[in-house]
């Protein structure tokens, strides 16, 4: 068994074996989230045009968040991403938690983009 140097490095293994997996078409994007410790970023994805097609964080002035390190943020974050998502004719994505486990800030930000309507 092969030791891991340091979490980022555990992350970055986990997010390679999910992305083998995982691919967004035109008719169902991937939605990949990133999350540091300030901030969430999450963003829909065309991997056959290898085009970003709506994005959203927590950096973003207009959803006048002070902190973007929360859960209120990573739900700010996908609300926002679920409206730009709809009004740009997407219904259906495939999430890529980018190798961070799903609890917390992810899925906080997933639970608000299946709330805002677009199927996961």
């Amino acid at each position: 068994m092969i030791k891991i140097a340091n979490k980022k490095e555990a992350t970055r293994k986990r997010h390679l074996r999910v992305r083998k997996k995982i691919s967004g078409t035109p008719e169902c994007p991937r939605l990949a989230v990133y999350r540091s410790l300030k901030h969430i970023y999450a963003q829909i994805i065309d991997d056959t045009k290898h085009v970003t097609l709506v994005s959203s964080s927590s950096k973003v002035k207009e959803l006048g968040l002070t902190h973007g390190g929360n859960l209120e943020a990573a739900a700010a974050v996908g609300k926002d991403l679920a409206e730009k998502a709809l009004k740009a004719g997407i219904k259906c994505v495939v999430f890529d938690r980018g190798g961070f486990l799903f609890h917390g800030r992810v899925k906080a930000l997933a639970d608000a983009v299946i709330e805002a309507g677009i199927e996961i």
